[in-house]
């Protein structure tokens, strides 16, 4: 008997199993192929444009990659957080590929702003009227698997918070619900009032569970950090930050500001202001930066 039928023996008889049964159903079973294994036939099927413009597809399939880079992100950051002792190799190895995968998220919004038709755009865009990317869940577990939830606050936001701030309260007063809330009515956009009914309660349960273990608590607790690691994470706090929301608002701007009309955007957000980095003002590793640097950020 070879060396690996032993250990095929051994392994289902450890999990309390016949072998037998096994490797019997392996002689039957078909070989795995390619478009099986990826699932492309699924994949390739998931495009249901609303009008007849080419480009929606394009538009489509675009968000649909971004997910799907975002959900690596989320697979990175949920072994970060849940390792029992952070090294500096293995997180080295994790940020850089975090670095990889916003540069990829940076580089590929060139298919928003020159892949498509500008007067098409700006009509098949309304049909997807109160949706908005603004509604992507995993970009906030994302900032919430990275950073503490108050640095998800931004300033204005600091300022009505109370002395002991709960979750809730700052999940009421986070940067992102300048996109959809009137403080001044309490009104909600349709768009935010969407997002909050289907995630809310998981992002906070969420921020509940990893209270402690975020990304930024684990390299609290590590020892000094070497310099190289300090600017791997500064780099990937800058590009998520400061360099994918500015080119995230230029490709705004082009489809939306190019004439100097301020389109509305589909959610109905002030995009001009909430996308830029001066106004969100996120940073995931704020003991990471000088003030000045904190005073400018997004400014330069």
């Amino acid at each position: 008997m070879s060396e690996t039928n032993k250990k095929l023996i051994e392994k289902y008889e450890h999990l309390g199993e016949n072998p037998e049964t096994y490797l019997k159903g392996l002689l039957h079973a078909k070989p795995i192929n390619y478009w099986d294994y990826v699932e492309v036939n699924t994949l390739l099927s998931l495009q249901k444009p609303r009008t007849s413009f080419k480009d929606e597809s394009i538009f489509i399939m675009y968000h649909q990659v971004t997910e799907l880079v975002l959900k690596m992100m989320c697979h990175e950051l949920e072994q970060i957080t849940t390792e029992k002792k952070l090294t500096e190799a293995y997180l080295s190895t994790k940020i850089n590929r975090l670095i990889r995968y916003t540069t990829l998220l940076i580089t590929s919004f060139d298919i928003m702003k020159d892949g498509m038709d500008y007067d098409d755009y700006n009509i098949f865009r309304t049909t997807l009227t109160p949706a908005s990317g603004f509604q992507s869940a995993q970009f906030r577990y994302i900032e919430l698997y990275c950073t503490r939830l108050r640095n998800l606050v931004n300033d204005e936001g600091r300022s009505r918070l109370p002395v002991k701030p709960t979750v809730a309260d700052y999940f009421e007063h986070i940067y992102w619900k300048n996109a959809g809330l009137n403080r001044k009515t309490g009104k909600k956009t349709l768009t935010m009032q969407q997002f909050e009914d289907e995630y809310l309660d998981s992002f906070m349960a969420f921020s509940e569970k990893i209270n402690g273990n975020t990304l930024e608590d684990g390299i609290s607790k590590m020892p000094e950090l070497s310099a190289e690691l300090k600017e791997q994470l500064r780099e990937f706090d800058y590009l998520y930050n400061v360099e994918w929301p500015m080119v995230h608002l230029s490709t705004a701007k082009h489809y939306l500001n190019k004439k100097g009309e301020e389109k509305a955007a589909t959610g109905g957000s002030k995009w001009i202001k909430y996308l830029h980095p001066k106004h969100q003002q996120r940073k995931f590793f704020p003991a990471l930066w000088s003030q000045k640097e904190k005073d400018s950020w997004g400014k330069e």
